[in-house]
């Protein structure tokens, strides 16, 4: 069974930077896409940037050359650094395990506000 813990978030003023983490559990971290996708109150869950077991990379246009997302496959762990925030970047931020299936996480609030 995967598991998906996420941490990070907050609250951070326009322009500032946060750094989310995911820490999976199991031993398929290595060969499965990552993701992180993001999600406001009745809307859609969108995608932010994906990152495959080889190192390519995905991202969303609204966060290309503010975001970087990476792996470190001896941790486990998945990451998305953010800089350059904006109110618009204020949503649930949900990372995601793709293989066979998709796995979730529980997700974890970014709040961008002066």
């Amino acid at each position: 069974q995967v598991q998906l813990v996420e941490s990070g978030g907050g609250l951070v003023q326009p322009g500032g930077s946060l750094r989310l983490s995911c820490a999976a559990s199991g031993s398929i971290f290595s060969i499965a896409t990552m993701g992180w996708y993001r999600q406001l109150p009745g809307k859609q869950r969108d995608l932010v940037a994906t990152i495959t077991s080889g190192g390519h990379t995905n991202y969303a246009n609204s966060v290309k050359g503010r975001f970087t997302i990476s792996r470190d496959n001896d941790k486990n762990t998945v990451y998305l650094q953010m800089n350059s925030l904006k109110p618009e970047d204020t949503a649930v931020y949900y990372c995601n395990l793709q293989i066979v299936r998709n796995y979730w996480g529980q997700g974890t609030q970014v709040t961008v506000s002066s």
